[in-house]
């Protein structure tokens, strides 16, 4: 049996960014585990949860939020995000897969 070599991830290009997971009735973020204790935070999808959504990760030092866009519930995630200043990209999921380099 051969010796696997010592497994690498992907380079960290911004350790200030997370993505959301966009739900029609709520949304997962995840930021990296070194800036809270409890790094996976669940929202509802009501107007006053993405405010809160918004403090939270300006709150932990997140400067960069990317989403998935696959129908129309990223959208007013996308214009509160925008308005509190936090660098707000879209992507389609499918994207956002590994890739050797």
């Amino acid at each position: 049996m051969a010796k696997r070599g010592k497994a690498t991830g992907l380079a960290v290009i911004n350790s200030r960014a997370t993505g959301i997971d966009i739900g029609s009735r709520f949304h997962v973020v995840d930021v990296p585990a070194e800036m809270n204790d409890e790094p996976v935070q669940t929202f509802q999808a009501f107007t006053g949860d993405l405010h809160r959504t918004a403090d939270w990760l300006k709150a932990v030092g997140v400067t960069t939020v990317v989403l998935e866009f696959t129908g129309v519930y990223w959208v007013p995630v996308y214009e509160v995000l925008w308005r509190t200043r936090l660098a707000t990209r879209t992507c389609l999921p499918f994207l956002l897969t590994s890739r050797p380099t």
